[in-house]
């Protein structure tokens, strides 16, 4: 693994999520809920994907936002190459 710089929002799911997306061409919630590295529920995971789609690091596959691909920048930041800091800031969810 390469030197990440997360920004200050991101939590280790993040960093989780991204991976698995970049690994994993079926990358949905549903299945991160159940995949056994994950331990968070469906709706976290969900709303973990929106902060990542917010700012970048993945974007959804189809209109209903129920699978995911890593982007160019996502990649970036799993090598190593991207301080996520300077990737636009997600919108607070409520």
């Amino acid at each position: 693994m390469s030197d990440r710089t997360p920004a200050e929002w991101m939590c280790t799911l993040d960093e989780r999520i991204i991976e698995y997306v970049a690994e994993d061409s079926l990358a949905s919630p549903r299945l991160m809920a159940s995949a056994m590295q994950f331990n968070a529920t469906r709706r976290r995971i969900r709303e973990r994907c929106q902060m990542l789609t917010d700012a970048g690091l993945i974007a959804p596959i189809s209109d209903d936002a129920q699978m995911y691909e890593v982007t160019r920048e996502g990649q970036r930041y799993l090598e190593g190459d991207l301080d996520a800091e300077h990737q636009p800031r997600p919108r607070a969810r409520g």
